[in-house]
């Protein structure tokens, strides 16, 4: 996990470098456009040199709550900020609105920066953001993230593979639980593969999650790795098994943003 001084030193030390090779902000363009940046998991250390170079030259960046918000902080003077969070149970604004206000924004000629966290296309928005712009005739470049699904495991000592325990990874949203009409999920299938399920979104549900694995046949005593706000000063790790999961990580009080990390390789032991 990276040291919050480090972080900033390092992004300080990367706009240094990178700010001869991006127009100045504020500088007039006849045309505007829209970057859709994966910002990462959260340590602004992971943001792709792509994407700060883009930051550096933003007019507006559209932001949601996860993803490196620190680097906000750092933005030109004069740089709108404009907040697209969804917050479970709070404030919740709708991908249609942000969707028209990143065509709006470009169409006024100004450059937007639209910075997810995670990757744009891992269980985000992003391709229809990108719809959204390139009907109205926007200019849109997508720049890939870091994935919580890799990052915050590896940042646990968690490898999702192993080439003795796990040949493959699943990653698996668990934004809607087993059961429920909307899920397109099979968790039969899911329960019988031998490898590593990760899964994002997935904290709230994972009572009915972990039942559904373990009636398709998934060993109640398989490891099971939760790793809370990864890659950040408050990471933590909750190690428990698929039947004990649910209510270990009530009692440890975890929440979201988390992620779920079922196979073996959860079990293998910390190094650090």
């Amino acid at each position: 996990m990276r040291d919050p001084a480090t972080s900033d030193a390092f992004v300080a030390a990367l706009h240094t470098l990178l700010a001869d090779d991006v127009p100045a902000t504020g500088v007039a363009r006849p045309v505007g456009s829209v970057a859709l940046v994966g910002g990462g998991p959260g340590d602004p250390g992971l943001l792709t040199v792509r994407g700060l170079q883009l930051l550096a030259a933003a007019d507006v960046v559209v932001a949601d709550r996860l993803g490196p918000t620190a680097l906000l902080d750092e933005l030109a003077p004069g740089v709108e900020v404009v907040d697209a969070s969804k917050t479970p149970g709070g404030r919740s604004v709708p991908q249609e609105e942000t969707n028209a206000r990143l065509v709006e924004l470009a169409l006024q000629g100004k450059r937007v920066v639209r910075l997810k966290g995670g990757d744009p296309y891992v269980f985000a928005r992003g391709w229809e953001e990108l719809a959204a712009c390139r009907a109205a005739g926007v200019p849109v470049e997508v720049v890939p993230g870091v994935t919580s699904a890799l990052a915050a495991p590896a940042a646990a000592d968690v490898p999702v593979t192993h080439r003795e325990l796990a040949q493959e990874f699943v990653v698996v949203s668990g934004h809607v639980p087993p059961g429920d009409p909307r899920s397109t999920v099979d968790w039969e299938a899911l329960a019988r593969l031998n490898g590593t399920l990760v899964l994002l979104m997935a904290v709230d549900r994972l009572r009915a999650i972990s039942a559904a694995l373990i009636a398709g046949g998934r060993a109640e005593d398989t490891p099971v790795a939760v790793v809370q706000e990864g890659t950040l000063v408050g990471q933590r790790t909750v190690r428990t098994t698929l039947s004990a999961a649910a209510e270990d990580c009530a009692r440890a009080g975890v929440r979201p943003p988390a992620v779920v990390v079922v196979g073996g390789v959860a079990g293998l032991p910390g190094l650090a």
